[in-house]
């Protein structure tokens, strides 16, 4: 078989419907993979149960993650100045008003309020495909409303 042909074979029915069902998923466009270098974020509203919450993306070391922007402390905005989220050199991310720092890759409190300690950030699952990054709505109930 010929290398350009190689990638025209006859695609079943059950791939073509797997497909368009991972196609169908509901996403959100949050931004465009090269929209943010490392160390940098972006705010976004997503709907969750029905409200929109305020969220943010990061580039960190080049992958991107997403959270709800609600300290685990508290739950406010963790960004007292308007967009910005870390903190010792984009090593971590913090909470300005609480002085929380949490993992950029895992959303952990590391240090701050005892009562933030060990928790975690909600996370947004992101998907990117085709440069652009989209968030994926979820259903989510917070345990310190």
């Amino acid at each position: 078989m010929s290398e350009k042909n190689r990638h025209r074979l006859p695609v079943s029915d059950e791939h073509k419907r797997q497909v368009l069902e991972k196609s169908d998923k509901v996403r959100y466009r949050v931004c465009s993979t090269g929209d943010l270098k490392h160390g940098e974020s972006m705010k976004f509203l997503l709907p969750i149960r029905g409200v929109d919450e305020e969220c943010f993306v990061i580039n960190y070391h080049g992958h991107f993650h997403a959270y709800v922007n609600r300290c685990r402390h508290v739950p406010m905005a963790m960004d007292w100045v308007d967009n910005q989220f870390f903190a010792e050199r984009n090593r971590y991310l913090t909470c300005q008003t609480h002085n929380a720092y949490y993992e950029p890759t895992t959303g952990e409190c590391i240090a701050g309020p005892q009562s933030a300690c060990g928790k975690f950030l909600y996370r947004v699952p992101l998907e990117i495909r085709n440069h652009m990054v989209y968030a994926q709505p979820l259903v989510l109930e917070f345990d310190d409303d």
